[in-house]
């Protein structure tokens, strides 16, 4: 399945190695829009938010989805939409 995830960090200058290294963790990962990352994952989006939970603040906001369907739309790079399609 593909997750998308997105948060709002509210610490700024915070040091969030390991929320990146913790959704790196991913069989495969893309990033391209500054918050927001899609994984290609067996787990659910409850595993990875009580995993990315564990490495940021609680005052962070978090969004996890399973945006795997077959309906979505956007503007964004051809590598995009490229990585979305080898990997649903």
């Amino acid at each position: 399945m593909i997750l998308l995830i997105t948060y709002d960090l509210k610490k700024p200058g915070q040091d969030y190695t390991s929320l990146y290294n913790t959704i790196k963790s991913a069989d495969s990962w893309w990033h391209y829009l500054e918050s927001t990352w899609l994984i290609k994952t067996n787990q659910n989006p409850s595993a990875w938010t009580d995993k990315i939970k564990r490495v940021i603040d609680p005052n962070d906001y978090l969004f996890v989805v399973d945006i795997s369907g077959k309906s979505y739309n956007g503007w964004l790079p051809q590598k995009a939409w490229d990585w979305i399609n080898q990997n649903k």
